[in-house]
């Protein structure tokens, strides 16, 4: 059921990669695992059914060693263009929607619009967020980026 009036929190970023790789970069959880989540995050992803119903559990651990099980459900999947799901837990309830946009043929704008009920809490978390989001991002160029570079090598 979508939200009423919601806050949303949109983050945006051009990444010099193929949307393609960067929509993989996601839908692949060996490499989710290794970029997901704010800096100082280590992830555990114990089930990803990456299906329209399928269930994401990740355990998420902060650098001070506080672990956060998250649970999510996936909604739309379009590969390579879209993925929605719907996080439930444990601080905030949000609904994402991910877009994977081609700018060129090396290079594409990632998109992240999260919407949350209209609350005290949840609007005095969009800041923390927006930053936590752009710490997603360098995380995800940080490994594309070096993925790049160890093909390079071997060539």
């Amino acid at each position: 059921m979508p939200i009423q009036d919601p806050v949303e929190i949109e983050s945006s970023r051009v990444l010099a990669f193929p949307s393609a790789e960067v929509f993989q970069a996601f839908a692949d959880p060996a490499q989710l695992a290794l970029w997901w989540g704010p800096e100082g995050f280590t992830n555990v992803i114990h089930r990803f059914e990456f299906e329209p119903g399928g269930t994401w559990l990740i355990t998420m651990t902060a650098s001070n060693g506080t672990d956060f099980l998250n649970r999510s459900t996936f909604g739309e999947i379009i590969v390579p263009e879209r993925i929605t799901f719907t996080h439930h837990d444990p601080i905030h309830v949000f609904d994402m929607e991910m877009r994977f946009e081609v700018v060129s043929d090396n290079a594409s704008r990632l998109t992240w619009l999260m919407r949350m009920e209209p609350n005290e809490d949840n609007t005095t978390l969009t800041k923390f967020i927006a930053l936590a989001n752009e710490q997603n991002f360098d995380r995800l160029e940080r490994l594309l980026a070096g993925r790049r570079n160890l093909v390079e090598d071997s060539a």
